[in-house]
């Protein structure tokens, strides 16, 4: 009894996969996902390219304070969208997180770049993008607090920083506020003078030196 059950539940799936196979079901049913695919693409892109153009005009210094909280919330609303169409487009995770800083939400803007820095989404970055997002993440646990094992982490993100993103001399220069901190004198002096090299006029890095006796 049990064998002659199995046997029509075995013609029956090979009758369904031919009926699927003759009037090309799957392949139907893959073209419109990728169609879907597509077009979901496309609005991220514009979501993504819409608050890009608010976040810009929020960190305006014509801007009130209140003008400003408004726009930023403006592109965070645009990237959140993209996000929701493209969740592993890092470049809206960061467009998220600068918003919520430009907010004065340090902690939740550390969330959206641990995000964007994930596996999920890293990928989506070239090597400039990531090491600029690697200092926006250390530049953002320093300014929370300066605890040492989160300027140990800050350390780490900025030498990647610094080998992705050569001409960052900013990220140059936070490692060399994370290594005074640390006490490592030598080689804060090192990353202060690399700042320098890359911008002769960044006064924070010039400072620095005097204050270390170069």
């Amino acid at each position: 009894m049990m064998s002659d059950i199995l046997i029509q539940a075995a013609l029956i799936l090979i009758s369904v996969i031919m009926y699927l196979a003759m009037h090309n079901i799957p392949q139907k049913a893959l073209a419109k996902f990728r169609e879907y695919r597509g077009r979901a693409g496309a609005e991220a892109k514009r979501q993504f390219v819409l608050g890009a153009q608010i976040l810009a005009q929020a960190r305006s210094p014509s801007n009130s304070r209140s003008r400003t909280i408004s726009l930023a919330k403006q592109a965070e609303e645009a990237a959140i969208k993209a996000i929701s169409l493209d969740p592993k487009d890092a470049a809206a995770h960061i467009l998220k997180a600068l918003s919520l800083d430009l907010q004065g939400f340090k902690s939740s803007a550390l969330d959206s770049l641990d995000v964007a820095l994930s596996p999920l989404a890293v990928k989506s970055l070239s090597e400039r993008e990531k090491g600029d997002a690697l200092f926006k993440r250390a530049e953002l646990v320093m300014g929370m607090n300066k605890k040492e094992k989160r300027v140990e982490s800050a350390i780490e993100d900025l030498k990647e920083a610094v080998e992705l993103s050569k001409e960052n001399a900013n990220a140059f220069r936070l490692l060399g506020e994370c290594y005074e901190v640390k006490e490592m004198s030598e080689e804060a002096k090192f990353a202060y003078q690399e700042a320098l090299r890359l911008n002769p006029d960044l006064g924070l890095a010039k400072d620095a030196l005097q204050r270390l006796g170069v």
